[in-house]
């Protein structure tokens, strides 16, 4: 690819020409209007105008995906070039160029960014700070998936009540503990008193054992100052890990932070479904999920096999395999963190569609809570699960010489 070129793959649907759409998001986003221009010159077009490169026709469709008038509807694949000269690098004015507009153009009965292939201007951007290899080394763990858990109820509980949780969860065996992504600094559980609360209960447990259980806190704000009072709260605490709501803090939010950040940034997605819901419109992970990855995500949650909420599986492992995919080089891949209705009845299946990798968290929560064995044998379980995917054992037979597992396939079998 030119190194001064932008590619961005769309996915188009219209009534009319799938072609001359093209072209004319093309010219819009770029140099052009719905009229002639005299400063349009040659010059100009040459330095500035993006142009279509490639149109792979789809399956017409007879349903649009907008309310749309027509009985047919033509669909392709479409790669439009926009010259770096005329966007930059910044991630407000690519969005803005090749994204943003593109969305109001009359015309179209669908519309879905699948891809940005950028030039090497944008490794400029830091991208994780930690990612797979720093997750590792914080937890001390390898050769396994790093096994997470989440305080539940998700609101409610106060810093004392956290605190005992997070005990005993650390008893249990997690590496990892996170904030629910709804739990920030609420008047019940300012995050001050939380960080005091719960930071003395990881000091001892790795005073105990050697092992120091990572904490990922809630410090997102849409105040980006107030964000970094939240990190700072958290870092003089001796904590390591930071959960932030990125589509809420937004991208010149998480710029901010990271600029700054000695934390471990863990990223809960919420909110990205309404863009990706829908096959035909919106954006499909493989685009979103770079953007935020140029711009510092560590850890990336991308739900898991069977999630309790909405997305299907091949959507997930699609995602999962994107994080896995380097942008410009292997360090730049964030942690995949497989969440979602988890409980280890998914790990040979994860196991096996992500390409046979344990280079990933897998959190649980109520699989870890809702055993009836209680949290240490929710752990153990799922710890067994993924032995037995990794020996190409099935669970069933795993689960005759594993107690723990065997109770949770019980429990948790049907759901």
């Amino acid at each position: 690819m030119p190194e001064d070129l932008i590619r961005v793959i769309y996915r188009l649907e219209t009534s009319g020409d799938v072609a001359a759409l093209a072209a004319k998001i093309a010219s819009d986003q770029s140099t052009g209007t719905f009229t002639d221009l005299p400063g349009e010159t040659a010059e100009v077009k040459a330095r500035c105008a993006a142009r279509v490169l490639k149109i792979t026709p789809l399956p017409d469709t007879e349903l649009s995906s907008f309310p749309s008038e027509g009985h047919r509807f033509h669909r392709a694949d479409v790669v439009i070039g926009y010259p770096l000269e005329a966007v930059g690098t910044d991630i407000a004015a690519l969005m803005t160029i090749t994204v943003g507009g593109v969305f109001s153009v009359r015309g179209l009965s669908g519309v879905r960014v699948m891809d940005f292939d950028l030039p090497p201007a944008f490794a400029r951007h830091p991208g994780p700070q930690f990612g797979i290899d720093g997750s590792r080394k914080l937890t001390n763990v390898y050769d396994r998936p790093i096994i997470g858990s989440i305080i539940k109820p998700a609101l409610g509980l106060a810093p004392p009540e956290t605190a005992l949780m997070v005990k005993e969860l650390c008893e249990a065996g997690v590496d990892f503990i996170k904030d629910d992504e709804k739990l920030m600094s609420p008047g019940y559980s300012p995050l001050a008193d939380r960080i005091a609360a719960v930071m003395p209960v990881i000091d001892a447990h790795e005073q105990r054992t050697g092992k120091r259980v990572m904490y990922a806190w809630g410090i997102s704000s849409a105040d980006p100052d107030i964000m970094m009072e939240n990190h700072d709260l958290v870092l003089s605490a001796g904590g390591n890990a930071a959960v932030i709501n990125i589509n809420s803090v937004g991208y010149g939010g998480m710029t901010y932070l990271r600029k700054r950040s000695a934390l471990c940034l863990h990223a809960h997605r919420n909110g990205w479904d309404i863009l990706t819901r829908h096959p035909g419109l919106g954006m499909q992970f493989t685009a979103w999920g770079k953007i935020w990855r140029l711009l510092g995500v560590d850890q990336f949650q991308i739900n898991g096999i069977a999630a309790k909420y909405w997305e299907p599986d091949k959507s997930f492992v699609r995602s999962f395999h994107d994080c896995m995919t380097p942008i410009f080089s292997p360090a730049d891949r964030p942690l995949p963190v497989v969440g979602s209705g988890q409980w280890g009845g998914q790990a040979v299946e994860t196991y096996a569609r992500t390409g046979q990798t344990t280079d990933l968290m897998y959190l649980g929560g109520g699989g870890i809570h809702g055993h009836p064995g209680g949290a240490a044998s929710g752990v153990a379980a799922i710890r067994q699960a993924w032995e037995a995917a990794v020996e190409g054992v099935s669970l069933a037979d795993y689960a005759k010489d594993h107690k723990e597992l065997a109770q949770a396939i019980e429990k948790f079998g049907d759901k």
